[in-house]
């Protein structure tokens, strides 16, 4: 029997495996909306909320600095907004997660309330904008401009 949930937003049946690269799965790779499961950390399903939970957009997950004082670029996540107690939560991308569907998130905080970006903002969350883009593309599908650069 396969491993796995159907998704509450967009019905879709959401196959759990260990090469999705990824330990927990609560988001659907086709729409990326995901269920309020964890309430501490990643994995610990204790959530008495289980509300869904709506991709609102991008961000990096922080690494702190390297040996000369710069920032280092951590890994590609997610931002999610629980419609019913309002907690956002960074989720880390599987592999099998719909690439145009994460690209589409760039779009996606100009569409919000200022009320949530502040929100977001109190958090400590930097939602990723327009001038991200590349990196974010380098992340999803490699490095993709190699020729122009030789």
């Amino acid at each position: 029997m396969e491993k796995g949930f159907k998704c509450e937003h967009c019905r879709s049946f959401v196959s759990v495996t260990k090469f999705m690269g990824t330990a927990h799965r609560n988001q659907c790779p086709a729409c990326l909306w995901s269920k309020h499961v964890d309430e501490k950390f990643s994995g610990d399903r204790k959530s008495a909320c289980l509300g869904l939970m709506e991709p609102v957009g991008l961000t990096f997950k922080a690494l702190g600095v390297d040996k000369f004082g710069r920032a280092r670029q951590g890994e590609l996540m997610l931002v999610h907004h629980c419609l019913e107690c309002h907690k956002f939560s960074l989720n880390r991308i599987a592999a099998d997660d719909e690439p145009k569907a994460i690209l589409a998130l760039f779009e996606k905080p100009q569409k919000l309330s200022e009320e949530i970006k502040k929100e977001i903002e109190k958090q400590g969350i930097k939602l990723l904008k327009e001038e991200d883009r590349k990196e974010v593309e380098n992340q999803l599908f490699g490095k993709t401009d190699r020729v122009a650069e030789q």
